[in-house]
């Protein structure tokens, strides 16, 4: 009899219990699945209403223009400047025991090159947007190219430093190759210099190119619909901040991602031509 009520009361319980687990689970997946049909026609007004997802394309577009154009507007001047600060730097002493008319052209390129280190590391890049756009391109039209301007400029200054250590950090019996070879001091700059201290600075090189990607963002400022100026009018449109802002940041970590595994990509075949 006894058994027979324990029996009862434990079939109970679990009865109970299941029934409870059941409702629970229930409710949960009525809570997520009505969570994400609310998100979903919110993701239809934001971006399928009036085809505000156009807008998006359009500051992506702007976005990866800006970005391309300055980064080969920072390799080049980058570059230069890096020759003349490392060739300054490596052949100080000869310079000073020859004198003349080649130190004193050296020594001035080389306090130029400083000069504009100096001010475009010392001075914020949205500063030195506005003032491109506002004073040095007042009549100019295309926000794009000042953009350009702008961050190639401020790019420049980083990829010069970047470039000078790879250079200084190449032994300099291979300029003495060079010479060996028959090759000037541009040439053996270029054919042999160059190429080994590109690969010692590859890493910092594309940190640099993923920081000039987001860097671009404040492109919004001199009137460029950038990828968030875009997130940012089409939010102050639908007064819905969370899909347009969550888009951008998720678009921005996806070029980032990708660049990233370009660039492991780059170096992984880099370090097997050096082995073979």
């Amino acid at each position: 009899m006894i058994s027979a009520h324990i029996s009862g009361i434990i079939k109970g319980v679990k009865f109970i219990m299941f029934e409870g687990i059941g409702a629970f689970f229930s409710r949960l997946w009525t809570d997520i699945s009505g969570w994400f049909v609310n998100l979903y026609d919110q993701f239809c007004f934001v971006f399928v209403e009036k085809d505000r997802y156009k807008q998006m394309f359009t500051g992506l577009g702007n976005t990866l223009k800006i970005t391309g154009g300055a980064l080969l507007v920072g390799i080049v001047i980058g570059i230069v400047v890096a020759a003349i600060r490392s060739s300054y730097d490596k052949n100080k002493e000869d310079l000073k025991k020859k004198g003349g008319a080649g130190r004193f052209f050296m020594g001035l390129l080389n306090g130029i090159c400083k000069v504009y280190l100096t001010v475009i590391r010392g001075t914020p890049v949205v500063v030195q947007l506005m003032i491109s756009y506002f004073l040095i391109f007042v009549s100019a039209q295309n926000g794009v190219l000042v953009g350009i301007f702008a961050f190639g400029i401020n790019s420049g200054a980083y990829v010069a430093e970047i470039f000078r250590g790879g250079i200084m950090s190449v032994d300099e019996g291979q300029f003495e190759a060079g010479r060996s070879l028959g090759f000037g001091y541009v040439g053996t700059m270029w054919h042999i210099v160059l190429p080994q201290a590109f690969k010692t600075v590859l890493p910092t090189l594309c940190n640099e190119f993923i920081a000039l990607l987001k860097e671009t963002s404040v492109a919004g400022y001199v009137g460029v619909i950038d990828l968030t100026k875009a997130g940012n009018v089409i939010a102050g449109r639908t007064y819905q901040y969370f899909i347009p802002l969550i888009t951008v940041a998720i678009i921005y970590l996806a070029i980032v991602m990708i660049m990233s595994w370009l660039s492991g990509k780059l170096e992984r075949r880099l370090r097997k031509s050096d082995r073979s």
